[in-house]
């Protein structure tokens, strides 16, 4: 399939989302257990709680994504996995196992946006969202909350990696954003 401006910027999140997912999993193994899951005052809790909830909410929407007719292969894998039941549920108690999950996804997110062709972003995606009331909107939109709800959340975590004292590093996308001559 050839790469469009648009297929080309999804892949750039994509390939960013893994990279940051990354490093913020390397920061927060610096903890221990009881850091990671010491409620520090953020909207899931702690710094476990919030990843715990980008692992529902990747899972969730690869899920519904999946369901596409065109993307039913792609993303097979995700349908085998037990569909969360709350968007604060506790997918992985300890980091060990949700970093695994992690990696899987980001493979997964990885393998499958270089499938997504013009077409179906301009199209529209139908799904029931977390109350189960149906819901039909454009598939490039989906995909672009999908990833700025990943970077907003792993925000939260890095402010509260750096409140525990981990220096997550650079975290900005342009650090992938290629150079290009002028």
């Amino acid at each position: 399939m050839p790469t469009t401006p648009r297929s080309a910027q999804l892949q750039l999140l994509a390939t960013y989302n893994r990279w940051m997912n990354e490093k913020v999993y390397a920061a927060a193994a610096t903890l221990s257990a009881d850091e990671l899951a010491r409620d520090r005052g953020a909207f899931f809790a702690s710094i476990l709680g919030t990843l715990n909830h980008l692992v529902v909410a990747d899972t969730l929407w690869l899920q519904r994504f999946a369901r596409h007719p065109r993307h039913a292969q792609a993303l097979a894998p995700v349908l085998a996995l037990p569909t969360p039941a709350a968007l604060n549920a506790t997918v992985f108690a300890q980091l060990p196992e949700l970093q695994r999950r992690r990696t899987e996804l980001d493979g997964w997110i990885v393998d499958w946006i270089p499938t997504v062709s013009d077409d179906d972003l301009d199209g529209a995606l139908a799904y029931a969202n977390s109350k189960g009331q149906p819901q039909s909107r454009n598939f490039g939109g989906l995909l672009q909350h999908f990833f700025n709800h990943q970077t907003h959340h792993r925000g939260q975590v890095t402010t509260l990696l750096t409140q525990a004292g981990v220096d997550v590093g650079v975290t900005d996308l342009v650090a992938l954003v290629p150079q290009q001559a002028v």
